[in-house]
Parts: structure tokens; C-alpha cells; sequence
């Protein structure tokens, strides 16, 4: 089985983030780029699936040079080969451009199911999968937190607000996993030097037939329109109880309008 994985290089949260002030996009160079948490559940469901029908597990990540970073962890934790699809042209596509991007990659690298993580820690769309899906013309079943392959079928549990749904679907098809699918295993030290053997192909959009006028930041749908700097956090009130503070917190928040 080919199972081609959806992996995501994002800014560390624990680090500033900024905009770039020419184009308005994330600025990239401004924070330490690590992989998308949820990101590496995919990468765990992929390789447990691996262990129990065969095949091969394929990484597929869109992004500056950088995100190489990003593919040698997912070869470490036992990916056998990986895609970069990576370009100029490519810079500040949004989710809709993002996913034709990376369906006509999939087109051309072939797949009998693609696993990503249910959303990125830098955009937070949740789109991804249904996009993908769309395009390339196959199931989706999205926000599975339990995977099960049975010949040419597919079975998730769907995480829902009431509970969990069934959903069924043939192969190929698009999974989208969530955070309590598994719990994702640590690169070992034989792993980590094996992934730097391990092949890397690298595509530009010419490579993957992408129209250069469908992506990147003058052809994206959704824009910035403006944004600032946030102010630096204000001391905070004080509210001295000498009997009515009770009174003097509820008028505070009536006048901030939380009450």
C-alpha cells in the first residue's frame, strides 16, 4: 500500500510569530520552523498501518528550503522516502492554492491513501483534507481518531460533538487524524542517521505541472488586509474590598461589557 503523508513545517509556538511587513504573509525567517504537531500523529498512523499491511510511507511537504528540517524527523521516525515540493513561485499561497499545489504533486507521485493531521498550528483552516479531496476526486473521511484498512475499504471513527460516527469508504481515499489517534514515536538514534540516507526527491511547480497562476501570494483568494503590532499587556485593576468588592468587580465588568 502507498501511503503518501501530508506533513507541515509551522513556526514554534513557543516564539514569537510575525507578519512580513511587504506582503503581509508569516514571516518564516523570524521564528524557528518545527514540524506540525499533528502532523506527526499522521506520521504515526502511516507507519503503524505500514507494519500491518505492507507497502511504503511516502512524506510529502510544501515549503521553503527550510522545511527539509521537517522531512529528515518524519524519515527518522521510519518514513521511507519523502517529496518536497518546494518553489519561489510557491511563497504565500493560501489553503486553497496549497491544496491544488499539493494534489497535483499527489497526482504525479501516486497514492492509495493520504493521512494528514486534522489542521496546522500556524493557520488553522481544518480545510486541508476536504480540499484535497475534492480535487483529486476521492473520499474523505476526516477527524478519525481510529483507522482500520480491510482489503480495498477503509473504517474510521469520526470524532464528532455527540460522540463518534462510523464512516466506510474504498481506497484511495483522504484521512484526516486527530491528536487522540495515537500517541507518535520518538526518532531513535539509528532511525536519525538512516533518514539521512534516505531518498529525498525535490519538485518545483513545473516538475508537478502546477500553473504558477493558480499560487503564491498575488494569485491566493484570502489576503491580509492589515494588521498591527499588540500593544504591550496593561497593569491590571485593583479592586480593594472594604465590603462592596463584589459590587465594584461586577460594575468593572459591566463596563467592559463582560457582563
Amino acid at each position: 500500500m502507498n501511503i503518501v503523508v501530508c506533513v507541515k513545517q509551522v513556526p514554534d509556538t513557543a516564539t514569537e510569530r510575525k507578519l512580513r511587513s511587504d506582503d503581509k504573509t508569516l514571516d518564516r525567517d523570524a521564528a524557528d520552523g518545527v514540524i506540525n504537531e499533528l502532523c506527526e500523529y499522521a506520521v504515526e498512523e502511516a507507519l503503524r498501518l505500514k507494519e500491518a499491511h505492507g507497502g511504503e510511507v511516502t512524506v510529502l511537504t510544501m515549503g521553503p528550503d527550510k522545511a527539509t528540517d521537517t522531512i529528515r524527523k518524519a524519515l527518522a521516525m521510519g518514513a521511507d522516502k519523502a517529496v518536497h515540493l518546494v518553489d519561489p513561485a510557491l511563497h504565500g499561497s493560501d489553503a486553497l492554492s496549497t491544496s491544488y499545489a499539493l494534489a497535483q504533486t499527489l497526482k504525479k507521485i501516486g497514492f492509495d491513501l493520504v493521512i494528514l493531521g486534522s489542521e496546522s498550528t500556524d493557520a488553522r483552516t481544518g480545510m486541508l483534507a476536504a480540499m484535497l479531496a475534492e480535487r483529486l476526486g476521492t473520499p474523505q473521511l476526516t477527524l478519525a481518531n481510529k483507522v482500520e484498512i480491510s482489503g480495498a475499504g477503509i473504517t474510521v471513527q469520526r470524532v464528532t460533538d455527540y460522540g463518534f460516527d462510523k464512516v466506510e469508504a474504498s481506497l484511495p481515499a483522504i484521512v484526516s487524524v486527530v491528536e487522540k489517534i495515537n500517541e507518535p514515536r520518538y526518532p531513535s538514534f539509528k532511525g536519525i542517521m538512516a533518514a539521512k540516507k534516505k531518498q529525498v526527491q525535490t519538485f518545483g511547480i513545473a516538475d508537478a505541472e502546477i500553473d504558477a497562476a493558480q499560487v503564491g501570494v498575488a494569485n491566493a483568494w484570502s489576503e491580509v488586509a492589515d494588521f498591527a503590532v499588540a500593544p504591550p499587556r496593561a497593569a491590571g485593576t485593583v479592586v480593594k474590598d472594604e465590603g462592596d468588592g463584589g459590587v465594584k468587580t461586577a460594575d468593572y465588568l459591566a463596563s467592559k461589557k463582560f457582563i
